[in-house]
């Protein structure tokens, strides 16, 4: 019997009915690699995903819940499965143009999944064909997975499930011979007899976990003290800290990842990672600006660390593995280089304090919580709008391969993505990168920012300003007005 993890039932008891917590990932591909000029089809599609439903338990399983919640989720073979189910075909409507593109993602994000089926579902968008960048007959692929059982990380792994490296469907990872494991439904007599179990041994796990982490508790006690009287940095109240209603907003801009690491060089040390904070910061500066709101305080980013060891290889279908920092990103800085520079040095202190627990205690010690306290804690964060104090704004960044991937013979040219919200944080920046490029996704919601596309133009003079050789992949386009948006 598998049960959800604790880490990944957080994003299932964070759940409401206007904030779901589940993840799209957009990918756009050009047939016109497809070998012999064939057309793509959405049935050969479906074969293709199907033909590699043995790579993932994610496709098959869903998620049985414990009455009352006195225990975790399981997961259990859907006896059901119907693949047909999770893939649909739709075409965007006219005039198929960018703009039209965002919205039907946004829109499509903010749908929930059907929670009693395997936690995933497909949509072929075909009707691409007046976006620039983007050859004729180019469809994209959105697929919406539950966060409860993937992260950015295990996403990228899933994803390469169903890729292939060439045109003449090579897969891009070995295909699994072995069969998978299988999850049955457990008895009802079994989910009491574990969760009365699971219930008594938690407090006895939890003290050996902490026990485990006491030379780091010693030590973050230790920085504590050290730094008791200094100032602290505060999380200012911005229009992101509000209640996030179900109207979503998306758009996105691409990058050269070579732009990324000219900038990088302005500031020795410094990281990608800050690099993408920097821009952050500076487009969120420019944007606050304009609306004239920009805080005296810095903002502060929350940002998602991958919790994996080195070289630590997960079981098939691993979900969440994440820890997170939270850094300052210094808007009110006005030069480029020195906002860059404070960036780097404010990310190299969170780490610190960080190392102090590390990820790996921290999780430790949520494994051994037991399930109705953290479906109280989770309403708790609910009701409360806690995540406004923490930060301002989610910054997750993921590496994503750097070579060309196919699917169905089409070359993959896109990587676009579009992230949960929570109230109180209503802004959310995630920059996978693929090929070469590395892809700057927004979501918010209408009433935060309903002009979204302005922001997108802050982040490309955010960029400019600390390269000011950049490019972007996407001719800029005409700033509508925040009625064409909202339309």
């Amino acid at each position: 019997m598998q049960q959800l993890k604790p880490q990944d039932a957080q994003f299932l008891y964070l759940e409401s009915g206007h904030n779901l917590t589940h993840v799209t990932a957009v990918l756009t591909f050009d047939p016109s690699t497809v070998p012999g000029g064939s057309k793509v089809r959405f049935k050969d599609i479906i074969a293709h995903v199907a033909s590699r439903l043995a790579m993932s338990p994610l496709f098959r399983r869903r998620l049985v819940r414990v009455p009352l919640e006195l225990d975790y989720p399981y997961w259990v073979d859907d006896e059901h499965f119907d693949i047909e189910y999770h893939m649909h075909h739709g075409r965007l409507p006219e005039p198929g143009d960018w703009r039209q593109f965002c919205i039907h993602m946004a829109r499509y994000h903010a749908r929930p999944l059907d929670m009693s089926r395997p936690l995933w579902e497909m949509v072929v968008v075909e009707g691409l064909d007046n976006i620039p960048g983007l050859a004729k007959g180019s469809y994209a692929i959105a697929t919406k997975i539950h966060h409860a059982a993937v992260d950015g990380t295990s996403m990228v792994k899933f994803f390469g499930a169903i890729s292939d490296i060439d045109a003449k469907g090579t897969p891009a990872l070995p295909l699994d011979a072995a069969p998978l494991p299988c999850s049955e439904r457990p008895r009802p007599i079994d989910i009491l007899r574990r969760g009365i179990v699971n219930n008594l041994r938690s407090p006895v796990r939890l003290a050996g976990a902490i026990s485990r982490a006491a030379p780091g508790l010693v030590k973050a006690t230790e920085n504590a003290l050290h730094s008791r009287g200094k100032p602290k940095a505060s999380v200012p109240k911005t229009r992101f800290n509000a209640k996030v209603s179900p109207h979503k907003m998306f758009d996105a801009v691409a990058f050269d990842l070579d732009a990324l690491k000219a900038a990088r060089q302005s500031v020795p040390g410094c990281t990608i990672n800050d690099v993408v904070l920097a821009v952050c910061g500076g487009a969120l500066r420019r944007y606050l600006k304009h609306h004239g709101e920009l805080p005296e305080q810095s903002l502060v980013a929350l940002v998602p660390i991958n919790a994996r060891s080195a070289g630590a290889r997960d079981e098939p279908g691993a979900g969440n593995n994440i820890s997170s920092m939270t850094a300052a990103i210094h808007t009110g800085e006005a030069d480029p280089t020195e906002r860059l520079r404070r960036i780097m040095l404010a990310t190299r202190a969170s780490k610190t304090v960080q190392a102090g627990i590390s990820a790996r205690l921290l999780t430790d010690l949520t494994q051994h919580v037991p399930a109705a306290t953290q479906v109280m804690a989770a309403r708790l964060v609910l009701t409360s709008g806690v995540a406004g104090g923490l930060a301002n704004l989610i910054v997750s960044n993921v590496p994503g391969p750097q070579v060309p991937l196919y699917m169905n013979g089409a070359r993959q040219v896109g990587c676009y993505g579009v992230a949960p919200l929570s109230d109180g944080m209503g802004l959310f920046i995630n920059t996978p990168s693929y090929e070469g490029r590395m892809f700057f996704n927004v979501t918010s919601s209408r009433e935060i920012m309903p002009d979204i596309e302005f922001f997108i133009d802050c982040l490309r003079a955010s960029l400019a300003e600390l390269q000011p050789a950049a490019r972007t992949t996407r001719p800029r386009r005409a700033r509508r007005t925040v009625k064409e948006t909202q339309s």
